[in-house]
């Protein structure tokens, strides 16, 4: 399904939101190094949305909000140094210029779409079992991030989701939250909890070793904090893609 742009949004730098079909998955890890966490695996089911192509560059954030608060400053690098609060305000100046609903992904949505929804090979990082093939982390990095797009996707053509930056989801943050969910057969499109102290962060960065850039590992953050290894990718509901 083709996104239905505005001119404002066909004249943004990087960028390009891709088709996610809705399905069933099991979220969380069972393998030998998913964290507590991750348990236990529950069944999810989504419906359809969008997923922003590459995480949101600086180039992108200059244009919207016409600053750059990165400390690695290069216009097709993720923009970093934005704490959850901040991509709120991005997020309602960009919605006012382009006339939709973007959005943060929820953090099944995030997984999912990592994961390579329905056509997912099962691989351990974003697109491979192996992450150099498709991450920045600290093997690799320099400590530093790369342009956006550089890796191998994942089967989705999503670039980016394994390394580079930690990407804030919507949710709160809750270890209890997936204890929940497994005591239904299926959860349908959750949002997290309704409250709590954290946001979820997830995807791993450029310091990070291999383990934390697997997709199941989820981490979480103050929404007020500022990091240079913390930035975000756009969702869009299929409902919201309306001029």
């Amino acid at each position: 399904m083709t996104i239905s742009l505005t001119e404002y949004e066909k004249n943004l730098p990087h960028h390009e939101m891709i088709f996610v079909e809705g399905g069933e998955f099991y979220m969380g890890g069972n393998d030998v190094d998913a964290h507590d966490s991750e348990k236990p695996v529950h069944k999810v089911r989504l419906t359809s949305f969008y997923m922003g192509k590459y995480p949101v560059t600086q180039a992108l954030w200059h244009t919207v909000m016409e600053t750059n608060p990165s400390d690695f400053k290069e216009e097709n690098h993720p923009v970093e140094q934005v704490s959850w609060n901040d991509t709120q305000t991005f997020l309602q100046n960009l919605n006012k210029k382009a006339r939709k609903i973007y959005r943060l992904p929820t953090e099944a949505e995030w997984e999912f779409a990592a994961r390579g929804g329905i056509y997912s090979q099962g691989y351990l990082y974003a697109g491979s079992d192996k992450l150099k093939d498709v991450g920045w982390y600290r093997e690799n990095s320099e400590n530093k991030t790369h342009p956006v797009g550089q890796k191998l996707s994942n089967e989705l053509s999503l670039f980016d989701m394994s390394g580079n930056v930690w990407e804030w989801c919507s949710d709160w943050y809750s270890r209890e939250y997936y204890q929940k969910c497994a005591e239904r057969d299926v959860v349908e499109n959750p949002i997290g909890s309704y409250s709590g102290v954290y946001r979820v962060r997830r995807g791993g960065c450029c310091l990070s070793h291999p383990q934390i850039c697997r997709i199941g590992f989820r981490n979480y953050t103050s929404p007020g904090i500022h990091d240079d290894s913390l930035g975000f990718r756009l969702a869009l509901s299929i409902s919201s893609n309306e001029n």
